[in-house]
């Protein structure tokens, strides 16, 4: 009995430990990295209270797409590589450290509610978890199968890589929980073992690990309906420089009507939003307001050897891009300089990577 005793007492102790850690970086963001709080005076062009935003939520977009980036990362490694090579810690600590150099600028815009910052934490606690076990497994058992297996990749290799690419370009439009992990599981219990240790590790890791978010996934997606409901899939805009029939003309635009001298429309959020954008300033259109804000943040890319010259704005953060050779910059800017960013830098790497639709 005193030997299970002292086992609880040490689990219960290490469980604890854990818990503190994966809490540390939200007391450290919460406690050193809020700024002074500014209110935001701009008087919106858009009307409809349904399609304001507010301005702060440009800036605390970013930790849920630094999630995305991350997949990105790992989709980009495993082209030629495996699980092990990439680096889930400094993942972690761009979220942490991105995130703390947000909030300061947030509260500067408004601030964010507390809702908002409950889900960045919510969601970092959550990513540094799975990031931290990712990296104790694939850096141990799974290099040891990987160096066993030699230089030939298995069909559960490849059927992780091509999950990866997948579900990467999946999250630039849907919330993760919407992933079809199911059929990930199905296409990995049909693929042939050829190697007897590394396939048969891949399959019950993986499978394992996709199980498993099958059932978060479930559970979130539960949650969400229960709660704030899903969130709002379209965005409105103002925008000047171009006819209502060539900016109806562009796919997913739809035009609301006339605003003060302007052009009102409404466009879908996330991915789709800064490909719609690139499109209009391509053809001498301007973007004047989104979402009822003046200002937003973008994201760039830049190779050391090719630094980005005179952006318009300013930086906030730069952040390693793991799994590439480019670094991202979160550039802060007025909307109505927008336009000359994206008719500046092309959609590619480097250059324009996203604009965040609060």
């Amino acid at each position: 009995m005193r030997i299970l005793w002292k086992l609880m007492k040490w689990s219960l102790a290490a469980i604890l430990l854990l818990v503190l850690l994966l809490l540390s970086p939200v007391a450290y963001v919460e406690t050193f990295c809020h700024g002074e709080r500014k209110d935001n005076a701009y008087k919106p062009l858009i009307a409809d209270a349904a399609f304001q935003r507010q301005e702060a939520n440009t800036f605390l977009t970013y930790p849920e797409w630094h999630i995305v980036y991350a997949y990105d990362g790992l989709a980009e490694v495993l082209k030629s590589g495996d699980e092990y090579a990439f680096d889930y810690f400094s993942s972690v600590r761009g979220f942490w450290l991105s995130t703390c150099a947000l909030t300061e600028v947030a509260d500067a815009h408004g601030s964010a509610d507390s809702a908002t910052r409950m889900t960045i934490h919510t969601i970092g606690v959550s990513f540094t978890l799975e990031m931290t076990l990712k990296a104790i497994y694939e850096e141990t058992i799974g290099h040891l199968t990987a160096l066993l297996r030699g230089p030939e990749k298995t069909p559960q290799d490849q059927v992780a890589a091509g999950m990866a690419i997948d579900y990467a370009a999946f999250l630039r439009q849907t919330p993760w929980y919407k992933y079809p992990f199911e059929t990930q599981v199905t296409k990995l219990k049909a693929a042939p073992i050829t190697d007897p240790i590394r396939g048969w590790e891949r399959r019950f890791a993986l499978g394992t690990e996709w199980s498993g978010k099958i059932f978060y996934a479930g559970m979130i997606a539960n949650a969400v309906a229960g709660t704030t409901g899903a969130a709002q899939l379209e965005i409105r805009s103002i925008v000047s420089g171009l006819p209502s029939a060539d900016l109806a003309a562009i796919e997913g635009v739809t035009v609301i009507g006339e605003n003060g001298g302007n052009i009102e429309i409404q466009t879908p959020r996330y991915d789709l939003f800064t490909r719609i954008l690139v499109e209009i300033a391509g053809k001498g259109g301007s973007i004047k307001e989104i979402a009822g804000n003046d200002d937003i943040m973008v994201s760039v890319t830049e190779k050391a050897d090719q630094p980005l010259q005179d952006l318009p704005g300013s930086v906030i953060a730069r952040v390693p891009r793991d799994g590439f050779e480019s670094t991202r910059l979160l550039v802060a800017l007025k909307v109505a300089d927008l336009s000359t960013l994206l008719r500046k830098l092309p959609m590619a790497d480097p250059g324009l990577e996203h604009v965040f639709d609060y």
